[in-house]
């Protein structure tokens, strides 16, 4: 099993964080507020949680979900990421993280910002275009005939297949978007945003089949 590190332990990171306990994966949660504001989700998710300083949880994952508000990103620890597999599920939302030049002109994606600040992990986008609600609801067995994909994309093969792997044990199938560059696809107020898996803040969700994804990728302009 894989040990899950978590920074930021919002509505996706909590989130993950019990889809990976019921994977049977260890699970080392933080967030800028410090251990002791976790020891009720942590003892809500069992002994193979645990709290820790972002540092510690980058140290001690093999995969590591940065989940904080984009205008957080460069708070994001360096060094313990190096050669780590991150999953980034940063969205851009100008009125909470202030103007980016570069993602309004296009020039970069929130992807390819955090890379930049990562120079040593490989970083893949996965996780950003569901609402947590539905990303609980939603995960399925392998096999199971109403099992959801979500969009990944990434520079580095290699990562992308152990993205693809825990996602499969978390409950969903992956579709390949492409490079980092491509994360423009799976960002708010795109297609596949939100919408294939049900109106955000309702449940049940609506299971979003591989060939669905994939319609809503190409659709994205």
């Amino acid at each position: 099993m894989t040990t899950v590190g978590i920074i930021g332990s919002g509505n996706i990171g909590s989130t993950v964080a019990r889809l990976a306990m019921v994977a049977g994966h260890d699970v080392v949660l933080s967030n800028s507020r410090g251990p002791h504001t976790l020891q009720d989700l942590v003892s809500e998710l069992g002994p193979k949680a645990r709290a820790a300083t972002p540092a510690e949880a980058a140290a001690a994952g093999d995969v590591v979900v940065v989940t904080v508000p984009l205008r957080a990103y460069q708070d994001v620890p360096v060094e313990p990421l190096a050669g780590k597999v991150v999953i980034d599920t940063n969205n851009y939302y100008p009125d909470r993280d202030g103007v980016f030049d570069e993602l309004e002109d296009g020039s970069s994606t929130t992807g390819e910002l955090l890379q930049k600040h990562l120079p040593e992990a490989h970083v893949v986008k996965g996780f950003n275009n569901i609402w947590a609600g539905h990303l609980g609801d939603l995960a399925r067995p392998t096999g199971s005939a109403d099992r959801s994909a979500l969009p990944i994309a990434g520079d580095n093969a290699d990562a992308k297949q152990a993205v693809t792997e825990l996602f499969d044990s978390l409950g969903y199938d992956t579709v390949d978007a492409g490079p980092l560059a491509e994360n423009r696809r799976t960002q708010r107020d795109t297609p596949v945003y939100v919408t294939p898996y049900g109106a955000y803040g309702e449940l049940p969700g609506t299971p979003a089949s591989a060939q669905v994804v994939r319609e809503a990728l190409a659709a994205a302009k």
